[in-house]
Order: C-alpha cells, then structure tokens, then sequence
C-alpha cells in the first residue's frame, strides 16, 4: 500500500462511492418516479397481458430469445475481456516497460498498476455475474411463457396475475442486465486512470452524465413514455 499514490487510493473510493450512490438513487426512482426501467416494466406488463390473448405463442418465445442473445453476447465477451486482463496482471512488469514509450501515460509503481487491473477485473467479474443472472431470469420467462393460462382463461384474475408475475420477473431480468451495462461503461471510464487519476475522477463523473441522461432524460424515455401502456385488463 506505500507504493500507492494517495491519490490513486482517493480515485478508487471516489469510484466505488458515485457506483453505489448512482445505483441507490436509481433504484428510488423505480418506486416513486419515472425511467427506462419503469416504463418498459408497464410496456412489459402490457406484452405479458396480450400474450394470453395468442393462442400460438411462438412470437414470445422468439422475442425473448432474441433478448437472451444480447445477454449471452456480452456474457461471453465479458469472459474475453476477464482473460485479457488476468493475462496483463500475469505481466505487470513487461506491461510497465511497455508503457514508459506511450505519450501521456503517468508514471506509476508496480503497485499502482496491480491496483489499477484488479479494479478492472472486478468491475468485469460483477458485470459476467450480472449477465449470467439475467440470462436465467430470461430462461426462466421463457418458461412462464410456456406454462401461461389458455387463452379461454385469459380475462380471469388468476391469469391476469400470473401476467402481472411474468412481467416482474423479465423486469428483474432486465434490471440485472442493464446493471451489466452500467459496470461495462464504469470499466471504460477505469481506462483513463491509468492515463491519470484526476482524468479517471472526471470520466466517472461524466459515465454518471451520460447514464443519467440516457436512463432519465433521453428523448427514447419521453416516447416510450408517451405510447399508452396496454397494462390493464380490457
């Protein structure tokens, strides 16, 4: 740890407490406010409602897979990149000569290095965990598919809640994975620490930005929000 700039250590709790504290009011929002997240979780309640209306349900099943392969995509190259890394944290000391000739990069100890790949590992170690529990959510929607009510059942309240049940858990799906997603774009901005750790500090400031506006404020949010919702029972 004496080999580490304090800075170094101050960017890395700087990291870990806008992650966190982004996360926390993000999840507030789900409840009291609206997002991405929650009006697709109406739009999805709606697709769950018409889908007892279908007699052949091969559209669902085909939708949902198609959702899978997004997951199974980036689960795989989040193994890839997991690689490449361990490969680099078996070579701190070529990579560190490799460095020294690369413009810009800041001058720093084994150590630093060490630190700096390990954070990386691990905000890909999470996103892998977060992809690889979407992917079952989803395996298990698909299954709800196939066990949803006949369509002559279709208007009951029992089936209509098991609609509404279907629906919570591809929200939670969906949810996991874009937490993927927020570690993908956290990972990117890890790049610039080792460029400088002020530079790190702003591009996760700027993640923030760019995930808030996308998630809050996008002109996708205020379409998707203005396309009434088929979430009640006709």
């Amino acid at each position: 740890m004496a080999d580490i700039a304090p800075i170094d250590l101050a960017a890395l709790a700087w990291l870990i407490l806008v992650w966190n504290g982004y996360m926390i009011f993000a999840d507030r929002f789900k409840v009291g406010g609206y997002s991405l997240m929650t009006v697709m979780k109406k739009h999805r309640a709606g697709w769950m409602r018409q889908m007892l209306n279908r007699e052949n349900r091969v559209v669902d099943t085909t939708i949902m897979s198609a959702l899978m392969r997004s997951v199974g995509l980036f689960s795989s190259i989040t193994l890839l990149i997991l690689a490449g890394l361990l490969a680099i944290l078996g070579s701190i000391d070529k990579i560190q000569a490799l460095a020294e000739g690369v413009p810009y990069v800041t001058e720093m100890s084994k150590a630093s290095w060490e630190l700096k790949i390990a954070m990386l590992i691990m905000i890909f170690i999470y996103a892998f965990f977060k992809c690889a529990w979407s992917l079952r959510q989803f395996n298990y929607s698909i299954i709800l598919i196939g066990a949803a009510p006949p369509v002559a059942e279709a208007q009951t309240e029992a089936a209509q809640k098991f609609a509404d049940g279907a629906g919570e858990v591809i929200a939670l799906a969906v949810s996991n994975f874009n937490r993927a997603m927020r570690a993908y774009y956290f990972g990117l901005a890890g790049l610039a620490w080792f460029l400088h750790p002020v530079l790190f500090i702003l591009s996760t400031l700027w993640v923030i930005a760019v995930v808030y506006r996308r998630e809050f404020r996008s002109q996708t949010l205020a379409n998707l929000h203005s396309i009434p919702g088929m979430d009640k029972t006709p």
